[in-house]
């Protein structure tokens, strides 16, 4: 048995805004123990389940470097930094039976969300493969689906597990907060969130054939929107690319891995011109 944990950090129960997760910020350094505290649990999970599973962490905030290291079970393998194949989930590439999506968030435009958006808050509206809107959830299962591996299990707030359960029928979800604003939250206890997450993991592994993640075989039709029309402007420099209005690209992606690193292109390229 592996397992891949991807570990972002906005769904972390007592995140409730910005400040909390960003690098220099006074609050960051609490929430990053927490983040830690939640990834332990969920190795703790996956190894009462299959003691002599894999266990790979892949950070999935922001820089890619949030963990704290020295507290991180020594069990498990982390992947940090980037810019790094597959983004949130480096480490597919060798295989894996499962992936946890932990701390994770509601997708950009989701009113009442703690934190909403979808890869770079500050670039992108939406996201559309083939028609279908798509958040980091989405996302990321399709991803995972497409190089066999089930999502298991998604923790963040009451909208992103809604979000998961709509998007990812089957998937196992655990709600560490509820969401009151894009800056407020209902939180649990840190502890009792670990409690929570540990115990879900066991039967989630349990489940994963009978998990219906998004699936987007042979070539994939993907629209961005951004922002601006500057934004939308850089992006065009991709060739193939081409304006679905204002601020919307289109692009013909051969396959879903690919529109998956365009869309983290667009995020790179739309910040050059906020």
């Amino acid at each position: 048995m592996r397992v891949l944990i991807s570990a972002d950090m906005e769904g972390v129960t007592g995140v409730s805004g910005v400040a909390d997760v960003r690098p220099g910020e006074p609050e960051y350094l609490l929430h990053r123990k927490q983040l830690t505290a939640e990834v332990n649990a969920a190795v703790r999970g996956v190894l009462a389940r299959h003691p002599g599973a894999g266990v790979t962490v892949a950070e999935a905030h922001a820089a890619f470097r949030n963990l704290l290291l020295p507290e991180l079970d020594q069990r498990a393998r982390v992947l940090r930094g980037g810019p790094r194949r597959h983004g949130m989930l480096a480490g597919l590439d060798g295989g894996a039976d499962a992936v946890i999506f932990l701390g994770y968030h509601a997708k950009a435009g989701t009113a009442g969300a703690v934190l909403a958006h979808t890869v770079s808050g500050a670039v992108i509206a939406d996201v559309r493969c083939q028609g279908v809107s798509l958040g980091e959830i989405g996302l990321n299962a399709a991803l995972a689906a497409h190089l066999g591996t089930a999502p298991v299990l998604v923790t963040g707030d009451d909208l992103a597990a809604e979000e998961a359960r709509r998007t990812v029928p089957g998937v196992h979800t655990v709600e560490v907060k509820r969401a009151l604003g894009a800056s407020a939250a209902d939180s649990l206890h840190p502890a009792l969130a670990c409690e929570l997450i540990e115990a879900a993991v066991p039967a989630a592994l349990d489940a994963r054939d009978r998990v219906l993640p998004p699936r987007f075989d042979g070539p994939v039709e993907l629209e961005v929107d951004v922002h601006r029309p500057a934004m939308a402007e850089r992006v065009l420099l991709v060739p193939g690319t081409e304006r679905a209005g204002g601020t919307t690209v289109r692009y013909p992606a051969p396959d879903y891995p690919t529109a998956y690193r365009l869309v983290e292109l667009v995020a790179v390229l739309g910040l050059a011109a906020s």
